[in-house]
């Protein structure tokens, strides 16, 4: 049985495909794919969709094979109502992935934090712009700042130029923040989301045991799956 999975993101689509349970494959898209044209128009597999954006959820409702998950869907104690999807089903598939305690760290374009006690309940979190909307933010709240474009390069600690001190002032202060939750913290930390590899490279100097997880989302929705057939 073929099945496509999507998280439907603020910027991209995050598709995965699975093959009698198996997770064969995953790709990421603009909204606007040939991707989408086929699944839009031709796709008769089950589609299960999970996204942050309302818009996107409405769009994939409409699909006659498409599941979209909300909150309830996702069998993670103590969340609140107004905790998004995503987040919800991170941190409850970094659980059943990794085990609790878990803290997940999502760097898309918000930046997010998920914590995840022993008892494999949801502990909270908190939320921040991610590198590339603070780099928007500073350029369209401002006269005369440019639009930086976020650099995998570790920025200097002292720039002599705009572009550099706009990438250093954001980048050092997101890794101090990161810095002190990490610190506050004892469990398993998994880092997913577009920036989450940077992120990973810079902090694992100190936190050496920090995983990368590209595919988080992906992989908690097939554990989803799997949770779903053996109630069934």
């Amino acid at each position: 049985m073929n099945v496509l999975g999507l998280i439907a993101g603020n910027s991209r689509y995050h598709w995965g495909w699975w093959r009698d349970g198996q997770l064969k494959r995953t790709w990421r898209t603009a909204w606007d794919s040939p991707t989408t044209v086929w699944v839009e128009k031709h796709c008769r597999w089950p589609l299960y969709v999970v996204s942050p954006v309302p818009s996107q959820a409405t769009h994939w409702q409409c699909h006659r094979t498409a599941r979209v998950l909300t909150l309830p869907d996702i069998p993670l104690a103590g969340t609140y109502p107004t905790l998004g999807v995503d987040r919800a089903l991170a941190a409850w598939g970094a659980a059943q992935i990794y085990g609790p305690p878990v803290l997940v760290i999502d760097a898309g374009t918000a930046l997010t934090l998920n914590a995840v006690d022993q008892q494999g309940v949801f502990m909270g979190g908190a939320i921040l712009p991610g590198l590339a909307l603070q780099c928007r933010s500073l350029h369209q709240g401002t006269g005369a700042l440019p639009l930086v474009e976020w650099s995998r390069e570790q920025p200097p600690l002292w720039a002599k130029d705009t572009v550099r001190a706009i990438r250093s002032g954001i980048g050092h202060t997101v890794l101090a923040g990161l810095h002190f939750y990490l610190e506050q913290w004892t469990g398993r930390v998994v880092l997913t989301g577009g920036d989450g590899e940077w992120l990973w490279q810079q902090l694992q100097f100190r936190w050496p045991t920090l995983i990368w997880a590209p595919d988080l989302l992906l992989q908690a929705l097939g554990c989803w799956f799997k949770d779903r057939m053996s109630l069934t």
